[in-house]
């Protein structure tokens, strides 16, 4: 294992510490690993916090910020963070409009978000609604899963309805658009090479030199099979014809289109597959309307890439074009 670190038992708070001296806009509670925004929390405005296991940066703590999240929760690498976590970053951006946690469909993450959001209710009586996105279509069960994962809409859930609470929209509202990104993106991945959580010192699961995992999740689940490595045409095939046949594309649908890195592939290589996504989708005639590619959903260093489509109507390319800054994402400033 080669890694730029000290102890493997230090890095999340090593990292956290890096981020405070990087981003001087941001606070960090060291006690609860959360980091949050400087001018948290602004009266009047709907609080919104993620979180979850380390290992997947930038998500979640690189989207905090103007437009996007309030709050991130660090759990260990791979590791949902505890109530007691989430229910400190929910009392630190209360500013009395509410509180939106924002969930990936992991069984930890679920169960934790539900107790720290009973606990915030009974402490404070902050009111809380939780979103969980589940939009991976690779597979319906999984390791720590019950039903779909949550994966890369997850980005684009937590700009879009950070938008709409920067718009100063009520929480059942922020909540309804984030339940329609939801609702209407889809996502799957491929793995080329497995990662190595630093505690464990070896790579999470096994991938020869010639296989790849189709339908691999963001800790290394299995996917859907493993296959012979194939060229990125090949691949891309592979994974937009799945999410295209699970939520129907109409010709002329716009949508926003997601080339994600798992950590350790290089951006050369996922503008090579956002071409042929795109090559896709024009046969298909979707529309592309809005783009993101890069590494914004991660797996420590394993080398892969997944694809998210979300049917996008006016509304949501609009609270999308909203200025956004962040760590990880700034436009429109």
């Amino acid at each position: 294992m080669k890694k730029l670190i000290n102890d493997p038992n230090d890095v999340v708070v090593e990292a956290l510490r890096g981020i405070e001296a990087a981003h001087p806009e941001l606070r960090i509670d060291h006690q609860h690993k959360i980091i949050y925004r400087g001018d948290a929390p602004k009266r009047g405005k709907v609080g919104i916090i993620s979180g979850g296991g380390s290992g997947h940066e930038p998500l979640h703590g690189g989207f905090v910020g103007l437009g996007m999240l309030d709050a991130a929760c660090a759990g260990e690498i791979f590791t949902s963070p505890v109530p007691e976590q989430m229910q400190a970053a929910t009392k630190l951006v209360d500013g009395g409009a509410g509180v939106l946690h924002v969930v990936k469909n992991y069984t930890g993450d679920v169960m934790n978000f539900e107790m720290a959001a009973e606990l915030a209710a009974a402490e404070t009586g902050a009111r809380v609604v939780s979103v969980v996105t589940d939009d991976d279509v690779a597979v319906q069960d999984s390791t720590w899963t019950a039903g779909r994962r949550g994966v890369g809409v997850t980005v684009l859930l937590e700009k879009i309805a950070g938008a709409a609470a920067e718009q100063g929209r009520d929480l059942d509202q922020v909540a309804e658009v984030a339940r329609t990104v939801n609702a209407n993106g889809r996502s799957m991945g491929v793995a080329l090479t497995s990662c190595t959580v630093p505690a464990a010192g070896k790579p999470t699961f096994e991938l020869g030199e010639t296989e790849m995992e189709l339908g691999v999740g963001i800790h290394g689940e299995p996917g859907r099979q493993r296959l012979p490595l194939a060229r990125a045409s090949e691949i891309a095939e592979l994974l937009v014809e799945p999410i295209l046949a699970d939520l129907p594309f109409s010709k002329g649908d716009p949508v926003i289109a997601f080339v994600n890195g798992l950590g350790g592939t290089p951006l050369i290589e996922l503008y090579v597959m956002f071409n042929e996504v795109s090559r896709i989708l024009g046969r298909h005639g979707v529309v592309i309307a809005r783009s993101l590619v890069g590494s914004y959903i991660t797996s420590l260093e394993m080398a892969g890439s997944s694809v998210t489509l979300l049917k996008a109507d006016d509304e949501l390319l609009s609270l999308w074009d909203a200025p956004v800054n962040t760590a990880a994402l700034r436009w429109g400033i």
